[in-house]
């Protein structure tokens, strides 16, 4: 479809250098910029909020490195009660 729109002259400069560069037509880069533009928006809409379930408990443990996964797997295997 063809259409006519207005852009500023050096927005349109820098679109047309960018074409240039990268070997695609104006067209072509328009289309990806709108096409790019237009998915992000789509994908900020899309997403759900996020619900945590949590439990009663007095916090994490003394000792407890929540970034270390291998530290916190073996605290998790240890029988109940021990430190």
């Amino acid at each position: 479809m063809r259409t006519t729109i207005r852009l500023d002259d050096q927005l349109l400069k820098s679109a047309k250098r960018f074409a240039h560069d990268t070997g695609k037509s104006l067209t072509a880069v328009l289309e990806d910029a709108l096409r790019q533009i237009l998915s992000r928006r789509a994908i900020k809409r899309t997403r759900k909020p996020v619900t945590l379930t949590t439990v009663s408990g007095h916090g994490v443990h003394p000792g407890v490195d929540l970034d270390d996964s291998a530290a916190l797997l073996a605290f998790m295997e240890r029988p109940h009660g021990s430190s």
